[in-house]
């Protein structure tokens, strides 16, 4: 290989990526020029060019990559398990939201738990992965509901056991059918205290790269600190990032 071949800016930046680790999340651009032996300069932009990216993240001081450098090993990634595809993601959300985070999958009447960032406890039972709830009266459950044809849906509606956990629980097959109408239509479920008293989520659904919907990531949180219109209007448009970061690197 020729001197000439080398693109000596990729291979700063690549540097400049691979100096982050699990102990130094987060450097200045005097630890990056350090770790890398890169000019500060040079350092500098290549850091700025990864926040324009959407590499990185800058609140000023320090840099943090996001995310989205998962996308970099597409093929790699494409054959990890979803759960740990997912996880960084939610770890992520639930540092930006300061809430907890999950990852569920339908299986038959239930939701199952295949991820989860808990940055507290939001509701009286342990949640972590291998977790199951009740599909019909959760957000993720709902969401992955709505993505299923009618019949299908309904099916599933029919075996469940439609219990009314509060006063706010939507038990009734014909509500929860309506309110799957609505999911479908502005593609996020909300739930306000139909599980537990004082609990709200939000949850959009995860797509695959060939538009196929595999997965549901929610937020959950108590109401007193996050109402279903705080949810809507801070939580929603993280999310949305999430979901569309993820599209490209799930099969």
């Amino acid at each position: 290989m020729r001197e000439g071949d080398i693109i000596n800016g990729l291979v700063r930046g690549l540097a400049v990526i691979e100096c982050f680790d699990e102990e130094h999340a987060r450097l200045s651009i005097t630890d990056v020029a350090e770790r890398t032996g890169l000019e500060r300069a040079t350092a500098r932009r290549c850091l700025l060019t990864l926040v324009h990216l959407g590499y990185a993240s800058y609140d000023g001081k320090f840099f943090q990559l996001t995310p989205r450098v998962l996308s970099l090993g597409h093929t790699y990634l494409s054959a990890m398990p979803l759960p740990r595809l997912v996880q960084p993601f939610l770890e992520e959300l639930a540092r930006e939201t300061k809430e907890s985070t999950s990852a569920a999958m339908l299986d038959g009447t239930d939701i199952l738990y295949i991820a989860r960032a808990s940055t507290r406890r939001v509701m009286s039972i342990n949640l972590a992965p291998g977790a199951r709830l009740p599909a019909y009266c959760t957000s993720m459950g709902r969401t992955l509901l709505a993505a299923l044809p009618t019949a299908e849906a309904r099916a599933i509606l029919d075996h469940s056991d439609l219990v009314a956990y509060t006063d706010h629980t939507k038990a009734d097959i014909p509500g929860i059918t309506t309110e799957l109408a609505v999911i479908t239509a502005q593609g996020f479920a909300v739930i306000d205290q139909e599980l537990e008293l004082g609990l709200g989520s939000i949850a959009v659904p995860l797509y695959n790269a060939s538009g196929k919907i595999v997965a549901a990531i929610n937020i959950g949180a108590q109401t007193a600190r996050a109402s279903t219109s705080h949810m809507i209007a801070n939580f929603l448009p993280l999310m949305r990032k999430v979901q569309s970061e993820l599209r490209p690197i799930l099969r």
